[in-house]
């Protein structure tokens, strides 16, 4: 039967337009596919996409992998020559051979070589050419088939790059910034450390997300607050927002100097021409704990309002490495500067989300770079802001946070029945208590002591709460004391008293445990396998949890940046900062605020053993409940617990002198 042509008519106007947007949806669906020319879009306001995912399309062990040697301007090592910095990058060869442009996730570290990255400490390796082989971690081996490059940036004076580590200073951040300038044509890079022979990266579109655990998210958190174009999004994980409060509290040392920290990182031949910057750190941080102008240059807090990139952040809530104030003062002054954030906070220690809640920390941080990177139209910005761990892999969520419902709620010390054994509640107390500082003991024998007299501390609870009392935020202990000594040093805790299953913060691995057993994230080639050991939560009982805490130097009482002697019978007010964080008091458990002296691991000891006198109608804790007062319900007719030692989890080990100790 033969086929009878069908009848045509002249188009109207209105079928002129519905044809042309058939066909330019048909164009933007092909350009949009991952590796798509949207990718190559010049930077500005960002333009979302239709899909709402990247696909792994593009092959991992064909891809390109070269290095790069970026000028910093800056002659660290004082050679004569501006210092290179080498970078690493694996990227897809199909778009490239498209010349299509694309997105680029770094990670900035000075630990490539001398310690390792991650839960199996991974450095990089190299071929016989000196190209790079092994990129440790996962994200060249997830990110790079679904159209990203990866670029690993070995800060000054580490691994193969020139110049001096600064420990935070200039030069390490601009180690990462001028790779941020390069990807967007603002600087130098050559094809080798001393040759000139430029290259260029024509292959990317700039758009460039910073993401690293300790010291690498510290460094995201520096270049972010230079405010540089091109840099989109950081995601920095236990990263550290100033470097005076990793090493100091209000004038109490936490640990060692940063110079030790430089000779560690730094390469052999660094550290045979840098003798005069490790020299300029040694005279800029005394241990005296006063503030000097190399920790303003290290503050990136009061920067917070040049950050243009999206930021979210990752920390674990018992993180005793870099502390949870870092976390807490920087969010705070990212919200002041209204930029766009994101969190999670879990139960661990200084801990990678990787390692405590991969399969849904892979797919979010997928989500959250083909959002900033990509531009890809895919909600994440429209869900909840925070996720919190509530217990070993329970984990909740918040629209903001903290919530909109917190408000500072003042708690007064009073005294009990017995001498150090207090009440806590909204009325203000009378009378004084008094403890010896003992440079033994720590929070968790104050804790474990709590109902009991002992001579070094000074601890007070509620009566049990009649219904669960959140704490979400930064607290405040503001105490009035008199010493006995010239030099005395404070601590202060809060505890939620009552049996519980927590992770294990204190053990090795800081709350979990690594299995012999891998799972496979992402692609492999040859010396570079995308599979990483499983894990799963360590967990411990205990009858108390110590879920914020804060330290100071007496002699600071008139200044956060600089101390002074004191003198013995003379009272002193000061307020102690305690730690960001989010914690829930369940019904039935009592909320413990204990001040005391030294506490041992956390804080050095004072050079006198001082007995101090604590007014208890001028100390009160200042505590961000959700709900304000009224949330502070307690039980009247609840009987009081007898005297016993408590459970609780190890002592805090010595912390290690370097952001993320062995795990770093």
């Amino acid at each position: 039967m033969p086929i009878r042509a069908r009848r045509t008519r002249p188009l109207t106007p209105t079928m002129w337009r519905a044809l042309l947007v058939a066909a330019l949806a048909a164009l933007l669906a092909t350009l949009l596919s991952p590796g798509g020319a949207a990718h190559s879009a010049p930077r500005g306001p960002k333009t979302y996409a239709q899909p709402k995912e990247s696909r792994p399309v593009y092959s991992y062990a064909d891809a390109i992998r070269e290095s790069v040697w970026v000028d910093t301007r800056i002659d660290g090592d004082a050679d004569g020559k501006t210092d290179r910095v080498a970078v690493d990058i694996v990227r897809p060869r199909e778009p490239a051979a498209r010349g299509r442009k694309i997105p680029v996730i770094m990670d900035a570290s000075p630990y490539y070589s001398c310690c390792g990255r991650g839960n199996e400490s991974q450095k990089k390796t190299y071929d016989a050419n000196g190209d790079p082989v092994q990129f440790p971690l996962y994200y060249d081996n997830y990110f790079v088939p679904r159209g990203y490059a990866f670029v690993a940036v070995d800060l000054a004076g580490t691994n193969r790059s020139y110049g001096c580590v600064d420990v935070g200073g200039r030069s390490d951040v601009q180690s990462a910034k001028a790779v941020v300038d390069w990807l967007n044509g603002r600087a130098r890079g050559y094809t080798s450390r001393t040759g000139e022979k430029r290259t260029d990266a024509r292959w990317t579109n700039g758009r460039t997300g910073m993401i690293g655990k300790s010291y690498d998210g510290t460094i995201a958190n520096g270049v972010a607050a230079t405010g540089v174009e091109g840099l989109e999004t950081i995601v920095p994980i236990g990263a550290i927002s100033s470097w005076y409060d990793y090493y100091f509290a209000k004038g109490a040392p936490l640990q060692g100097g940063p110079e030790w920290l430089s000779d560690y990182v730094e390469s052999p031949e660094a550290r045979a021409r840098c003798g005069h910057v490790q020299q300029r750190i040694i005279d800029g941080s005394p241990r005296s704990g006063d503030w000097t102008p190399l920790w303003t240059e290290r503050d990136h807090v009061p920067d917070a309002r040049k950050v243009k990139a999206s930021v979210f952040v990752v920390h674990g809530l018992q993180d005793l490495n870099v502390r949870t104030k870092h976390f807490g003062q920087w969010w705070d002054a990212l919200a002041d500067a209204g930029v766009q954030r994101k969190i999670w906070l879990s139960q661990t220690g200084h801990v990678d989300p990787f390692d405590f809640r991969r399969a849904d920390w892979v797919r979010t941080l997928h989500r959250w770079f083909d959002h900033e990177l990509l531009g890809y139209r895919n909600g994440i910005d429209r869900e909840p802001m925070a996720d919190i761990e509530r217990a070993p892999d329970r984990w909740t969520t918040d629209r903001t946070w903290p919530p909109r419902a917190t408000g500072s709620t003042a708690l007064r010390p009073a005294k009990g029945t017995a001498p150090g054994v207090g009440t806590l509640g909204t009325r203000p107390g009378k009378g004084t208590e008094t403890f010896t500082d003992d440079r033994r003991l720590g929070e968790t024998d104050w804790a474990a002591t709590i109902d009991s007299a002992t001579p070094a501390k000074a601890g007070f609870t509620t009566r049990p709460l009649a219904r669960d009392l959140r704490v979400a935020g930064s607290s405040r202990v503001t105490v009035t004391v008199t010493p006995t000594t010239r030099t005395a040093h404070l601590s202060a805790v809060l505890v939620d008293l009552g049996p519980d299953t927590i992770r294990d913060y204190a053990h090795d691995d800081e709350g979990i445990t690594t299995l012999p057993d891998r799972g496979c994230w992402g692609q492999s080639a040859p010396g570079d396998s995308a599979c990483f050991k499983n894990t799963e939560a360590r967990t411990a009982a205990v009858d108390y949890t110590i879920f914020s805490r804060g330290w100071a130097d007496l002699g600071n009482h008139a200044s956060d940046q600089q101390g002074e002697p004191l003198t013995p019978g003379k009272p002193y007010t000061i307020t102690l900062d305690l730690a960001a964080g989010d914690h829930v008091v369940p019904k039935g458990h009592r909320l413990a605020l204990i001040v005391g002296g030294t506490d041992r691991n956390l804080i050095q000891p004072p050079a006198d053993t001082p007995t101090l006198t604590v007014d208890l109608a001028r100390t009160v804790a200042r505590v961000p409940l959700v709900g304000g007062a009224k949330a502070l319900a307690t039980n009247p007719h609840a009987a009081t617990p007898r005297a016993s030692r408590l459970d609780g989890v190890a002592p805090p080990r010595l912390i290690d002198r370097i952001p993320g100790g062995r795990t770093s």
